[in-house]
């Protein structure tokens, strides 16, 4: 018999998990072991051979990036770059977090002052002309936050209230029309500010904002008997990290390290940051055919 199929039987008598330990045993690098086989002009080895990982994000906008009550920043983009920092060190502390606006995610991944930026940025083709984006991480909507003790706290019930249904949404251009697809009788109130749309909803002045999905979920995990979810959500949005382009050593590891938390076995950071933030539980991950 040949030598490659005493192999092979062997490694099957092992089971799983020799297989797992022998991937583990054979695979694991420390920082530096991996620094010198990564080509040396990506930013891969730079950062490596740093030792930390430059992270541009923010530090205003639950439940993505805000300040806990110790100062500390907390999130799930927070988390994303966690989970990125163990990839590399097998420490998720190892993050430098660029703090910034918005305006600012693009020119500071282009000019280096980032590594990578995981501020909840939608992807979109205008925007891929001018990063790359990672796998997305998250599927953003719009919802319909409501009240618990409203008359009108579920979708069937908002549509059936036709034109008595009241709604409020942020001012923009298209904001009217994209209630009216999903409520087209409703009465539509846009407003300045998010905190100004939900706060017409405490008040009474509307039955339901029309708001984030993930907006709707950390609000009602944080107070449950003040907000409801109405069980709607309509347009889609992929929320993605943004590298410089040009490099794909780099995109392809960030790709690597986010389908591994995603789909894989080092999951924890990831879950407990879905639960954390939007209080849903990840279900288990399904053997078999790749979902990716």
């Amino acid at each position: 018999m040949p030598n490659n199929e005493l192999r092979r039987r062997d490694i099957i008598a092992g089971g799983g998990l020799g297989i797992a330990a022998a991937s583990l045993a054979t695979t694991v690098l420390n920082p530096k072991e991996a620094a010198a086989q990564s080509s040396s002009d990506s930013l891969l080895r730079r950062v490596l051979d740093r030792g930390t990982v430059r992270v541009g994000t923010g530090s205003t906008n639950a439940p993505w990036h805000f300040e806990d009550e110790n100062g500390r920043l907390v999130g799930m983009d927070i988390a994303m770059a966690r989970i990125l920092a163990k990839g590399l060190f097998d420490d998720p502390e190892a993050v430098e977090f660029v703090q910034q606006d918005p305006a600012a995610r693009i020119p500071n991944i282009n000019t280096g002052k980032c590594d990578i930026v995981i501020q909840f940025m939608t992807i979109n083709e205008g925007r891929a002309q001018l990063v790359a984006f990672s796998r997305p991480y998250y599927v953003e909507s719009i919802s319909f936050l409501t009240r618990p003790d409203g008359e009108k706290n579920k979708y069937e019930k908002l549509l059936a209230a036709g034109s008595d249904a009241k709604v409020s949404i942020l001012q923009n251009v298209d904001a009217e029309e994209a209630v009216h697809k999903q409520l087209p009788k409703a009465k539509v109130l846009m407003l300045d500010t998010q905190a100004n749309v939900i706060q017409a909803l405490d008040s009474g002045r509307v039955d339901a904002a029309a708001v984030d999905l993930s907006t709707t979920r950390w609000l009602k995990k944080r107070r449950p008997e003040r907000y409801e979810d109405s069980g709607h959500r309509w347009f889609s949005m992929l929320y993605g990290a943004a590298v410089k382009q040009g490099d794909p050593n780099w995109l392809t590891y960030v790709n690597t390290v986010f389908n591994v938390a995603i789909y894989g076995h080092r999951n924890e950071i990831y879950d407990k940051a879905f639960f954390d933030f939007f209080a849903e539980e990840i279900p288990n991950r399904k053997a078999g055919f790749p979902p990716i």
